[in-house]
């Protein structure tokens, strides 16, 4: 029996004690089981817990339920993923409520350094079904993680086209791992993983795929990439729940623009018109606007250096910079032992001392 497991689950399962509050105790003791077991009165006194929060974390009993779903983890060798996980994808650890526990079955690198996803309508027209395939076509050379839903339309046929131009694509789903849904898409789950894809949930075996779990699924998909792309939606459903989560959590939302008259393209115009998505025609510009662009090999010049005396913290940003081409803000966060507002007003400094420059998408870069 897996003890760490255990507790993991039974954090899911207590009242009062949800995605935030979760976030909050891990940071506070590093481990589920280290949340069980510490005391009434140091947990009451954690900001944002108090009083009622930890007397139903003493209080809870339900511990032999979680044996089931451990049993089912292991038979299918479901990976389980946990706050502090180092396979979880740690761009979800920068919204405000990252699921405690994930579920995951495949191979794709859920840290991959470049992350987006391919969302939209259902029905989608022919010219949906063609630009997704000509922009993931266009991709492959910059090899993105793919994720979107699995859903009909254009989830399926983003993944379907990932597979076929070699990149990874992972489904997030808003059900548990027991079941495929549409089933009509069992063989296309199958063949993302066996393609070093994966599926990924936060609910748990038996948990069917109600209607109020898509939009709780939906900001997994809109929290675990750096963009989001739109190709075809209405004014309401799920692809605009997502775009709007992903703007919520800072992130990049492009969108295909259509015809007014077309009612398919009215929610992708809707989001370039009130500045909720930069408008994309082709690949070529979710690459600019992502700063992907590759770069020409050049020593880099020390000469800055001798003119500009780098304190401890400019000196760390700037040794991160220069190990790669460009470096995402969420990446800087999780390598430097620094706080985001200091990380922040280090990056000012340095562009005002035109030894950064920033990049579209949220990238920065040495001059």
């Amino acid at each position: 029996m897996n003890a760490d497991l255990l507790y993991q689950l039974a954090l899911t399962q207590v009242p009062h004690i949800g995605c935030v509050h979760a976030k909050i105790l891990a940071e506070q003791f590093g481990s589920a089981e280290q949340i069980f077991k510490a005391r009434k009165i140091i947990l009451e006194k954690i900001d944002g817990i108090g009083e009622v929060r930890a007397r139903s974390i003493k209080q809870f009993t339900a511990f032999k339920e979680q044996e089931a779903e451990i049993g089912f983890i292991e038979k299918y060798k479901i990976q389980p993923l946990f706050l502090n996980d180092s396979a979880y994808p740690k761009r979800l650890l920068h919204c405000y409520d990252p699921p405690t526990l994930l579920f995951y079955r495949g191979t794709a690198d859920l840290n991959a350094s470049k992350v987006i996803s391919f969302i939209g309508t259902r029905a989608n027209t022919d010219y949906g079904k063609m630009m997704t395939e000509k922009m993931l076509e266009d991709l492959h050379v910059h090899q993105p993680l793919v994720v979107s839903g699995l859903a009909y339309g254009i989830d399926a046929i983003a993944h379907k086209c990932s597979i076929k131009h070699q990149l990874s694509t992972v489904a997030v789903l808003a059900h548990g791992l027991d079941k495929i849904y549409p089933a009509q898409h069992t063989a296309l789950a199958k063949e993302m993983i066996a393609s070093n894809g994966g599926l990924l949930t936060e609910f748990r075996k038996e948990t069917k795929p109600d209607k109020h779990n898509f939009p709780t699924r939906n900001r997994i998909v809109a929290g675990m990439c750096d963009a989001t792309i739109v190709i075809e939606t209405g004014i309401k459903g799920g692809s605009m729940i997502t775009a709007n989560l992903a703007n919520n959590y800072n992130r990049d939302v492009f969108a295909l623009p259509g015809k007014t008259t077309d009612l398919k393209s009215e929610g992708c115009n809707y989001l370039i018109q009130s500045n909720k998505a930069v408008l994309i025609r082709n690949a070529e510009d979710i690459v600019e606007q992502m700063g992907w662009q590759p770069k020409e090999k050049r020593i880099k010049s020390k000469q800055k250096q001798l003119f500009i005396q780098l304190n401890e913290q400019e000196k760390i940003i700037v040794q991160l910079l220069e190990q790669k081409e460009s470096v995402h803000i969420d990446e800087l966060n999780l390598s430097c032992n620094l706080n985001s507002s200091i990380i922040a007003s280090v990056l000012l400094t340095l562009e005002l001392q035109n030894v950064v420059k920033s990049l579209p998408g949220k990238m920065y870069s040495i001059v």
